[in-house]
């Protein structure tokens, strides 16, 4: 890409209920560790990188970073890293974790929050943040089974002040109506991107409709991570469309991968996550990436 000032106000903005945030965020699952996110004996960041980083994200114009309690190594959590790095917070800035889901001490995966165990979550995440509300709160699902239980203690502690907004992660359209029926859903994150889960690209359009940001997870790591090939990087035939495109522009494919996701509607967002400053900043740029009708031809057919 040529050389312009950097800033995620590129890509345009959108609104989670009241709440004006840049669609080009940054997502702070990779802040705590080296490497892929979870992995046994991930290697703790180094503390004052992963600040720097942050604090250089909003400089670029990053106000949504996207972040959870359970985003933790063996020395590094990433709501406390958020805290360090950026309080007292700007005014214009959007914090949205999730809850559901935990993990204990050793990084094991614990059995998800049942509805009388998400205040003790939200609580959780209120003081590693130190903050006296959240802004967004997204109900992170595994499965199909209902979630109007907890989605319905989430909106109690909604009405109680202790989160502003309520939003959904790794949903099935039926949890979307479920919600729906009991508070107002501002976001949807599911995973999503070139070549990666297709079939949502109808709850994509639904929420377009509906006014609601769709907000992609694992969009740059393409069909490697759908796959399971946990750091193999991209494996799919899209990335030869991808890597077509990036050398027409002269962009990297992750860069690529980021304005396709953008592209794909006014209220799509991208949360692109790094612990490396030099990524951080090719992230940023792909706000300013523009494809042509062509490049999203070419795109969608080899993502089919």
């Amino acid at each position: 890409m040529t050389s312009q000032t950097i800033s995620a106000a590129a890509a345009g903005t959108w609104t989670l209920g009241d709440l004006t945030v840049n669609r080009l965020g940054f997502g702070a699952m990779r802040l705590p560790q080296h490497g892929e996110a979870f992995a046994p004996g991930a290697v703790p960041r180094d503390r004052d990188e992963a600040i720097g980083v942050l604090r250089r994200a909003v400089e670029l114009g990053v106000n949504h970073i996207d972040t959870a309690a359970f985003y933790f190594s063996a020395l590094r959590c990433a709501n406390e890293l958020i805290g360090r790095a950026l309080a007292p917070y700007p005014g214009d800035l959007v914090i949205a974790t999730k809850v559901g889901p935990a993990r204990d001490r050793s990084g094991a995966w614990e059995p998800h929050a049942a509805p009388g165990q998400l205040r003790g979550q939200v609580e959780q995440n209120l003081r590693q943040l130190g903050r006296d509300h959240l802004d967004v709160v997204n109900l992170r699902v595994v499965g199909t089974d209902p979630v109007a239980d907890r989605f319905g203690a989430l909106a109690d502690l909604r009405q109680a002040g202790l989160i502003r907004h309520l939003g959904l992660s790794n949903v099935h359209p039926h949890h979307l109506d479920e919600a729906l029926a009991i508070a107002p859903v501002v976001c949807v994150q599911n995973m999503y991107g070139v070549g990666v889960r297709p079939d949502q690209a109808a709850l994509l359009d639904r929420c377009g409709t509906l006014g609601i940001a769709f907000v992609p997870f694992y969009s740059i790591a393409g069909t490697g991570r759908a796959a399971g090939a946990a750091a193999a990087g991209p494996v799919g035939g899209e990335d030869t469309a991808v890597r077509a495109v990036a050398e027409a522009h002269g962009a990297s494919p992750a860069q690529v991968r980021i304005a396709w996701t953008l592209h794909q509607g006014p209220h799509v967002l991208a949360i692109p996550g790094t612990g490396d400053a030099g990524h951080l900043a090719d992230n940023v740029a792909a706000a300013a990436l523009r494809l042509s009708a062509g490049d999203l031809v070419l795109l969608d057919a080899a993502g089919r």
